[in-house]
C-alpha cells in the first residue's frame, strides 16, 4: 500500500462491517408494535441507525415518551437478539481487516452500539482479534458528537491528520468533521449515497471491493 497517509482507521459496526440495517429497522418496528405505539416510518427508523438510543428514538419513534424509552429498549434487544445469527458479515471485509492489519494500521470501531451489544457481535462474527480498541455509544456522547473518536486519537496516540473515519451514515461523516478527521463513506449500508454524498467526504464507495482499492491507493 506504500508510505501510509493515515496511521488509524475507524470503522463504524452495523452497515459498515456487518449487514444488520434490515434487522434494525425490523427490530424498531416490531418494538413499536410490542408497545402499541403508532407504526414507526422504516424510512426514519433507518436514518436513525448509528445515533445513541435517545436521539434514535426521538427521530424513529417521536409519539414514545423518554420515560418509556428504556421499555422500548427491552422491547428492540428482544427482536434484534432473535435475528443475531443471520447478520452476515460483508463479503470481502474480513480479507480487508486481514490486509490492513498485516500492512501496519491500527484498526478501532466507534459505534452506535452498547458495549454489551459490540461485545456479543464480535464473538459472534470473530472479527474481535482485527481491532485494537473501541468506543460505543453507552460509555461517551454519542455521534455525530467527536467524543468517540477523540477518545480513540488519544489512546493510539494518533493526530486528526493521521485518522480516517469509515461508515455507513451521515452521523459517521459528521463525527468525523467534527472531529477534524477524514471521512469515507460507504452506500450499501443505512443511508444513500446522495445523503453521504451531502456530506464532507473524501470518497463514498458502493462496495468492500471499492473500498479496498480506494484504501490501496489513498490510505
Amino acid at each position: 500500500m506504500g508510505e501510509p497517509r493515515y496511521g488509524l482507521l475507524v470503522f463504524d459496526w452495523d452497515g459498515t462491517l456487518v449487514d444488520s440495517t434490515g434487522a434494525i429497522v425490523g427490530s424498531i418496528l416490531g418494538a413499536s408494535r410490542d408497545m402499541g405505539l403508532p407504526e414507526a416510518d422504516p424510512a426514519k427508523a433507518r436514518y436513525s441507525i448509528g445515533l445513541g438510543m435517545e436521539d434514535a428514538l426521538r427521530m424513529a419513534v417521536p409519539t414514545l415518551p423518554a420515560a418509556r424509552y428504556r421499555e422500548f429498549a427491552a422491547y428492540y434487544r428482544k427482536h434484534f437478539v432473535l435475528q443475531e445469527d443471520r447478520m452476515a458479515v460483508f463479503e470481502g471485509m474480513p480479507e480487508l481487516l486481514v490486509e490492513l492489519r498485516c500492512a501496519g494500521y491500527l484498526i478501532a470501531i466507534a459505534t452506535g452500539k452498547s458495549r454489551r451489544g459490540l461485545d456479543r457481535a464480535l464473538s459472534g462474527t470473530g472479527l474481535g482479534e482485527y481491532f485494537v480498541t473501541s468506543r460505543c455509544a453507552d460509555e461517551t456522547s454519542p455521534k455525530p458528537h467527536p467524543a468517540m473518536l477523540h477518545e480513540l486519537m488519544d489512546e493510539l496516540a494518533q493526530s486528526p491528520s493521521r485518522t480516517l473515519m469509515i461508515g455507513d451514515t451521515s452521523h459517521d461523516m459528521q463525527m468525523a468533521e467534527n472531529a477534524g478527521v477524514d471521512g469515507v463513506a460507504v452506500s450499501y449500508g443505512a443511508h444513500s449515497q446522495e445523503t453521504l454524498n451531502a456530506c464532507r467526504v473524501r470518497a463514498c464507495v458502493s462496495s468492500v471491493q471499492q473500498l479496498q482499492s480506494w484504501l490501496k491507493t489513498n490510505a
